[in-house]
């Protein structure tokens, strides 16, 4: 008993004798003679030294002519004269700024042959990472690409959310059949970004993406439109009648939820039901419809009577989608 009471009375001196060491350590003047102050937190009002803006090229700047750029760039520019943009600015240029080719779209370069090569990322226009992407994606867009599919691009969801061209395009180099994209097909150059797209490509019920049938750029245009998601159409009906017009109407007994959006039953990018439904039958139509009167349990849980035939609604209601019969309002025939 003594031995606990005198190793209990020690504690306390020993915690003692730990905290002063730990300031010494702590608080022990540096090599410089001066104490050293405990490392800090960078403040929340830190402020990062901005980046350098795109100031354009040098005033007076006068074009040199493409033939001066193939003294050093010779092998860049047989890789892009295999591209799309290259056949049209050497076969066949249809405006002065086409005609300009390399200089078309980097800009006047007297500065940089005077230059002999030098500060590259000063005196051309065009230098990926080296200015802001407004600045980038204005070289495509001034001139060239502002009509056309291109109208709506300034304010649209990608504009606003900073996507250069070259995020989805590769100018210098022909990776796509079409449409100088980044990736081999616009699946590849969508997913980028829109993965949860992609993954849900690979579900069993599917738009034929993945088959190359069609494209993501059939339904959206990635460079803006006044509608919801990009849709090509006025509305999501109007897209997908572009393939399935016999659901288009207009019906005799028309099915409110198909006429409100095609969305409130199907998942277009990819379903794990057939027909890309969001849920299984019955209980797709059980979020709408109530069972009073209508039981649409398999079997009666008092008398295990069968009351619903294989467990679907559209076994019965097949005209699910509007009927012209003139006693079509239950959507039977």
């Amino acid at each position: 008993m003594k031995k606990r009471d005198t190793v209990a009375a020690l504690l306390p001196l020993l915690f003692v004798v730990l905290l002063v060491g730990w300031a010494c350590s702590r608080f022990s003047p540096s090599p410089s003679g001066k104490e050293a102050l405990p490392a800090q937190a960078p403040s929340a009002t830190t402020t990062v030294a901005p980046r350098p803006q795109w100031t354009g090229p040098p005033p007076g700047a006068k074009y040199v002519g493409s033939e001066s750029c193939l003294t050093c760039h010779e092998e860049s520019s047989q890789r892009f004269h295999k591209t799309m943009m290259g056949r049209i600015m050497s076969v066949n240029p249809r405006t002065p700024q086409e005609q300009r080719v390399c200089e078309s779209c980097h800009g006047p370069g007297g500065p940089h042959v005077a230059a002999e090569g030098d500060a590259i990322e000063t005196l051309m226009t065009f230098k990926k990472g080296a200015e802001p992407v407004e600045a980038q994606n204005a070289t495509c867009v001034n001139g060239c690409h502002e009509k056309g599919e291109h109208t709506s691009w300034k304010g649209s969801t990608h504009e606003m959310r900073g996507v250069a061209c070259v995020t989805c395009h590769k100018v210098m180099e022909s990776v796509s059949a079409r449409y100088n994209l980044a990736k081999p097909t616009a699946i590849e150059v969508c997913s980028q970004c829109h993965q949860t797209r992609r993954a849900q490509l690979q579900r069993s019920s599917h738009m034929p993406l993945r088959e190359g049938k069609i494209s993501c750029s059939d339904c959206h245009n990635a460079h803006g439109t006044a509608t919801q998601a990009m849709l090509r159409e006025d509305s999501v009906n109007d897209n997908c009648y572009k393939c399935h017009a016999e659901k288009r109407g207009p019906f005799l007994w028309e099915h409110a939820p198909v006429t409100e959006s095609c969305t409130n039953c199907h998942e277009p990018h990819g379903s794990t039901n057939p027909r890309l439904l969001k849920v299984r039958v019955p209980r797709l139509c059980q979020q709408c419809h109530v069972e009073t009167r209508h039981p649409t349990s398999p079997y009666n849980p008092t008398t295990g009577a069968r009351q619903v035939t294989n467990r679907g609604c559209n076994n019965c209601h097949q005209k699910i989608h509007g009927s012209n019969h003139p006693s079509g309002f239950a959507f039977t025939n």
